[in-house]
């Protein structure tokens, strides 16, 4: 355990553990804390309670005076946001994600592990090959990933759900099941079964684990190729992206899919994906006419290129205040002290009131979806479009490092 660990966790930056109180992130717990007592980084605890199940809050409690008695900071997480639509498992797995990484922000802490074993690796492997998933679906859950402004770890991939168990009885730490997990209504348990009928045909979780590790790195293969692609093929320009035509048709076709995918994801912000039957009905349609919307963005075809811009529909209800981030990428700036501003969408009203929006040499769409400073139905503000020479706006993350990130 404690090898694993320090591969995936090295250093002395301080680690919070996500805990639910069954036996792998218990696991992960103790492991993380015996490094912690041997001069390793310092570890908190954070566990959320979903409010799902009646016995929750006492797990969190229980998970709560465990962590106590090992002196390691802990605190409990209320998610009360089900609203019994929806897929319940990722839904409640998006709101774990979202207020544990809250959490972290807030102390300073940028590293999450998370006790994903190799069983949980194989599980979800076999759950994408259900869903017709490609190279990226069928390489699995990444060791690392950033998300939400902290680096989650999952130093337990290659370790399996057995080998945590003997490791707690050997610590003399009892855990508590899920009764969740043994529920056929959802889909990781019936894939866990299905294993089970598996093994003698010799498909186990360390097979298909295995065979995770190899498609990541053929993945990685794809994404470099795709960076590289990007370089010479996309330019930012005002929050859109124009990629020549020309190039991205020679491109191999996975190359250029992902090219786009991660194109349209930068440009909406979105946590998915489209579908690839959405993408390639939208690719059709520009080949028949100039325009083309997916995803909340709006693609365009002119001049041997295609722009990639926020649909005007997709933001036209956005607001923030200044100094946050408006569409989770613009962030502006501008004088101090003001009160009442928001920042909006400039639209069809806020461009009326942009006589020399020409000059900037940018599309209408582009303009309209653009951010703009707003004092009630007053505009103060639109730096694409050349207004307000006090007011400056950014796009938060280079294209480039979205690339790299995702």
């Amino acid at each position: 355990m404690a090898a694993a660990l320090e591969r995936a966790c090295p250093g002395e930056a301080p680690l919070a553990v996500a805990v639910s109180g069954g036996g792998d992130s218990l696991a992960l717990l103790l492991a993380a804390a015996a490094r912690a007592e041997a001069s390793g980084p310092e570890v908190s605890a954070v566990t959320v309670d979903h409010g799902l199940r009646p016995e929750a809050a006492a797990e969190a409690r229980r998970v709560a005076a465990i962590c106590a008695t090992r002196g390691i900071p802990h605190e409990t997480l209320v998610w009360q946001g089900w609203d019994g639509r929806g897929n319940l498992q990722d839904a409640a797995r998006q709101a774990r994600l979202r207020l544990i990484a809250g959490w972290a922000r807030e102390r300073g802490i940028g590293r999450v592990a998370l006790a994903h074993t190799r069983d949980d690796q194989a599980e979800t492997v076999l759950m994408r090959l259900a869903r017709g998933a490609g190279v990226d679906g069928l390489a699995g859950m990444a060791p690392e990933r950033r998300a939400g402004g902290v680096t989650w770890l999952r130093p337990f991939l290659d370790i399996s759900r057995a080998d945590l168990r003997l490791y707690l009885e050997a610590c003399g730490q009892d855990w508590i099941d899920d009764p969740s997990n043994d529920d056929r209504r959802f889909e990781r348990v019936r894939v866990r079964q299905a294993l089970d009928l598996l093994r003698p045909l010799g498909i186990g979780a360390a097979g298909l684990a295995a065979t995770a590790t190899r498609l990541a790195s053929a993945r990685a293969a794809l994404e470099a190729a795709t960076v590289e692609a990007a370089a010479r093929l996309v330019r930012e320009e005002a929050g859109d992206l124009l990629i020549e035509a020309g190039g991205l048709a020679a491109l191999p076709a996975e190359i250029a899919r992902r090219l786009m995918l991660a194109g349209l994801g930068w440009v909406s912000g979105a946590a998915y994906p489209p579908r690839a039957r959405a993408l390639e009905t939208t690719l059709a349609a520009l080949t028949r006419g100039p325009r083309a919307t997916l995803h909340g963005c709006l693609l365009q075809r002119a001049g041997g290129r295609i722009r990639i811009g926020r649909e005007p529909a997709a933001v036209a209800g956005l607001s923030c205040a200044p100094g946050s981030l408006w569409d989770g990428r613009w962030r502006l700036s501008g004088p101090e002290g003001a009160e009442g501003l928001e920042i909006r969408a400039l639209g069809e009203a806020g461009l009326a009131a942009c006589p020399d929006w020409r000059a900037a040499g940018l599309p209408r769409t582009t303009l309209i979806a653009s951010p703009a400073v707003w004092h009630g139905g007053g505009l103060i503000a639109a730096p694409m479009a050349g207004q307000g020479k006090d007011w400056s706006a950014a796009v938060n993350c280079s294209f480039t490092a979205y690339l790299l990130s995702h």
